[in-house]
């Protein structure tokens, strides 16, 4: 045997292809070949932009002693946790079953080649003993040793552990709360974890969690549809988004989000930077600033597309995975300054404005070197320099743009080049959400184009695909993946209404209708039946870094249902929320997602305008002028076609040429035609 990743596509499997470790794709025949050798499997599971990964890799993968005992004892298989998953999500849960802790990556666990249950798991395991942890070697031995002789002690702890698996998709029903006090439990929860002097949940390590400041937003727009008044909600969103956008999470030179912050401040980031992260955070910055968000949001907005159109595009329509933290080996290199680059870049008076901006005026904060952050707003620190509004944007933009090509001309961070169809269609829903805000046209044909590349290069006409990358599609889609393409799709017909992208939403819900739908007791399950059985199948419902798919399939399948009138659809996402009432009430804050799927279901309102293009976009524009979650638009001008089309059976074309007409759908069911835009705005309460 020999390591056998030399043909994989994924980043992350071409790391390890030159290791001496006998590294095996997850296969048939890899599983196989461990029956056969009567080996336990060692399986390793992580993604490119790991940082314990890349240790792990380095220190104990690439050792040759330490290969050897794995190679000898074992079969040893690699999985790119973002091409693979369902193998993540499982045994990301079996993982915390067995050790009670939360776990991260490299995810390693040891299976019973049998059962392919494990029976020891863990993350990062030191090459050399440590604080009582014995070197990984050595664990090693003593792993399969007792896989050797205690065989039949471990099976029946597997066993065990396969029950408990089981029992986490089971429905608990009978609910104790009513919607309205576990909606305000959701919002009293996060309440309790939030910083209210540095923004976000938690006090030391910090993640941009956008589906809490989701929810938060949605909730806030509920209490003032209501009349009522919820600053301390209000206020949650904003001091946490303005944090974000000013700490070093933020890339205030070349754009975009890294992945979390390792302090309370949000100023020393993990320099990873993830799409799925990025397409989030362009939605919830979107949606705050028609509450009220200042220049800063534009900005981060407008930095952060640009970012994304320059360095994660591929030509064929799509947008990259991520970027890793390192270069040239170390972590951050790419985005770190010295005072005297700056000031050998910059004049005085630029440098003195981005020294007091960005805090080079305080102690560095990682290696002497600084990472960009402010402290202060804008407008505070112009003050405080006697600077003109006028004089020191100008100052800035031409010191940022001097910064920006003076970094261009370091080795920059690895770009993981797979496009994956669900983090796609988030930033479809994102670019939306941007145009809404801010107008720019280019974004909204963007998500256009990554429509249209989804459509043509990762769906069969049957099945979507997990992930594209030089040409080839890799593996079946999971139900993350069709919620935020579906979802995506809606969020664009709301914007540009394109027959294509209709029919390929409707395709989309039916396949997953199909293949996910747990029809005897609701939800949907991560991995279709299109896709080899594993030791359980998961029904995603705490919220996670990807938003689970049961909440946003919810949602998108009340918008489709009153849309196209199909009570399939909305049959299975109030079946959905009905299953996972019982996970809500136990942990309300923990199910934002689902929740805001709750709410929308309850009060969800479709408009469907039928009419002239630019009378109608004047409509729309008035209808959506403020937030109002519950209320999806859509417009259908005579210029596509002529006749209503045919997949819209609730629909009638009542309306003359020379007017507009607007239907109203809730529950199902149809209103008559309103032909006022007064007249509408009363019947959806927008007086």
């Amino acid at each position: 045997m020999q390591n056998n990743l030399q043909q994989a596509t994924s980043l992350y499997l071409q790391q390890h292809a030159q290791q001496p470790v006998h590294w095996q794709p997850w296969s048939d025949s890899s599983l196989a070949e461990a029956v056969s050798a009567d080996r336990p499997i060692f399986l390793s599971i992580g993604h490119a932009g790991s940082h314990w990964c890349q240790i792990m890799s380095r220190e104990s993968f690439s050792d040759t002693v330490t290969a050897n005992v794995l190679n000898e004892h074992f079969c040893c298989i690699k999985v790119d946790r973002e091409e693979r998953p369902d193998l993540d999500k499982v045994y990301l849960s079996a993982m915390q079953l067995l050790t009670q802790h939360g776990g991260g990556w490299p995810l390693n666990l040891f299976l019973d080649p049998q059962t392919l249950l494990p029976f020891f798991a863990g993350t990062y395991f030191p090459a050399q003993t440590q604080n009582g942890q014995p070197g990984f070697a050595d664990l090693l031995m003593r792993l399969f040793e007792a896989y050797d002789k205690k065989r039949a002690e471990l099976t029946s702890q597997a066993d065990k552990l396969s029950n408990t698996l089981r029992q986490l998709s089971s429905p608990v029903l009978d609910p104790e709360l009513t919607d309205a006090a576990l909606i305000s439990a959701c919002r009293d929860g996060l309440a309790e974890r939030f910083d209210s002097a540095e923004g976000g949940f938690g006090q030391s390590m910090k993640f941009a969690m956008p589906g809490s400041i989701d929810r938060l937003l949605n909730h806030w727009a509920f209490v003032r549809r209501d009349n009522g008044m919820d600053k301390d909600t209000l206020e949650m969103v904003m001091t946490t988004l303005t944090q974000i956008a000013r700490g070093g999470v933020f890339d205030h030179i070349g754009g975009g989000f890294f992945r979390y912050a390792q302090d309370r401040q949000w100023r020393v980031p993990h320099f990873e930077k993830v799409l799925y992260d990025n397409a989030q955070l362009l939605s919830v910055y979107a949606r705050a600033m028609k509450l009220g968000g200042d220049v800063l949001f534009a900005d981060t907005l407008t930095t952060t597309l640009a970012w994304l159109t320059r360095e994660m595009r591929d030509p064929h329509g799509g947008f990259y995975a991520g970027q890793d933290g390192a270069s040239q080996g170390q972590r951050g290199r790419h985005y770190l300054w010295r005072r005297e680059q700056a000031k050998k870049l910059l004049d005085e008076d630029a440098y003195l404005l981005i020294e007091t901006l960005y805090t080079l005026d305080k102690p560095a904060n990682v290696d002497n070197h600084w990472v960009l952050h402010r402290r202060d707003s804008y407008r505070s620190v112009i003050e405080r320099l006697s600077m003109t509004q006028q004089s020191a944007d100008a100052l800035l933009s031409d010191a940022k743009e001097r910064l920006f090509e003076e970094r261009a001309k370091r080795t920059p961070p690895i770009t993981d080049k797979k496009i994956l169809s669900g983090w796609n269609g988030l930033l479809i829903t994102g670019l939306c959400d941007a145009f809404d805000a801010l107008g720019n046209e280019a974004w909204l044909h963007t998500a256009q184009e990554i429509a249209d590349f989804l459509r043509t290069d990762c769906w069969d006409g049957e099945h979507l695909s997990v992930c594209w990358q030089d040409g080839q599609t890799s593996g079946p889609a999971y139900l993350d993946d069709y919620a935020a393409v579906l979802q995506g799709l809606l969020t664009l017909l709301s914007h540009r209404w394109r027959d294509t992208d209709a029919l390929f939403a409707k395709a989309l819900a039916d396949t997953v209708v199909a293949l996910f739908y747990d029809n005897d007791n609701g939800g949907f399950y991560f991995a279709g039946t299109d896709q080899p059985a594993l030791i359980f199948n998961p029904k995603p419902s705490f919220d996670e870094a990807l938003p689970p798919g049961n909440a946003v399939l919810s949602q998108a399948l009340v918008q489709l249902g009153q849309l196209l009138g199909d009570t399939t659809y909305l049959d299975a996402a109030t079946n959905t929320l009905r299953w996972a009432r019982a996970a809500m009430e136990r942990y309300p804050a923990n199910h934002c997602g689902l929740i805001s799927a709750l709410q929308f279901d309850a009060n969800a309102l479709t408009v469907v305008l039928r009419g002239p293009l630019d009378e109608m976009t004047q409509w729309r524009d008035e209808l959506i002028s403020g937030y109002s979650p519950w209320l999806k638009i859509y417009c259908l001008p005579y210029d596509i076609g002529g006749p209503v089309p045919d997949y819209l059976p609730g629909l009638v074309s009542a309306a003359t040429r020379a007017e507009v007409s607007a239907f109203v759908f809730a529950d199902g069911q149809a209103s008559q035609p309103i032909s006022e835009l007064t007249a509408l705005k009363q019947a959806l309460g927008l007086t």
